[in-house]
């Protein structure tokens, strides 16, 4: 028994889905990669650069080293740098709503692929059921054309079932990696933070 791939994308619409599925799922992995790969920073080297120039050169020469970087780590330092000449409550909240800010940007469209590796094995599941209800209805059609018709039929339903699977495990990979990713970022903010405001408690 042969099963012919072509005929099942074109007869069944739950594979069509999962087909955009699967293009909706790589596109937001591959862009979410090169977000953090582009934005990524060593936070110990960044942190050891600023309080050199911090202690060294002033606040203005921290500032420009946060210039040199677009991580969200460097992002937040510099805000709370430009409210270092007020005091370091202000500086300190300033960091924490920047931080917030740049959390939200991390995160941006990670629940997509969370939402599509819950849903794709569900909307695999779904033609994986209409498509046995086809082959029983052309089985009841035929008659007595024999189980090659039913088995046909399941075979190519379980296809859905597979296709589910495909995009979903790729998707709830990228998606808890990526989730660790963020978390990550957010701790080296916090703790750089924290130290930047010791040294503007110093500096004071």
């Amino acid at each position: 028994m042969e099963i012919n791939f072509v005929e099942t994308l074109r007869s069944s619409f739950t594979m069509m889905i999962l087909i955009c599925c699967s293009v909706i799922a790589l596109t937001f992995i591959f862009e979410r990669w090169l977000y953090y790969k582009h934005t990524s920073i060593d936070a110990d080297r960044f942190f050891i650069r600023l309080k050199d120039a911090f202690r060294n050169e002033g606040v203005e020469k921290a500032i420009s080293v946060c210039n040199t970087s677009l991580s969200p780590l460097a992002l937040v330092v510099k805000a709370g740098l430009e409210e270092s000449g007020k005091n370091t409550l202000q500086a300190a909240e300033m960091m924490d709503a920047t931080a917030i800010e740049q959390r939200t940007k991390l995160e941006k469209n990670l629940s997509v692929l969370g939402t599509l590796g819950n849903i794709s094995p569900l909307i695999g599941l779904f033609g994986t059921v209409v498509g046995i209800i086809r082959a029983f209805h052309a089985l009841a059609v035929s008659g007595s054309a024999g189980p090659s018709v039913i088995s046909a039929g399941i075979a190519e339903a379980l296809i859905s079932t597979a296709a589910g699977l495909v995009v979903a495990i790729p998707a709830v990979i990228f998606y808890n990696h990526y989730l660790r990713r963020v978390d990550t970022i957010m701790n080296e903010i916090e703790a750089v933070s924290k130290k930047i405001v010791v040294l503007m408690g110093f500096k004071a």
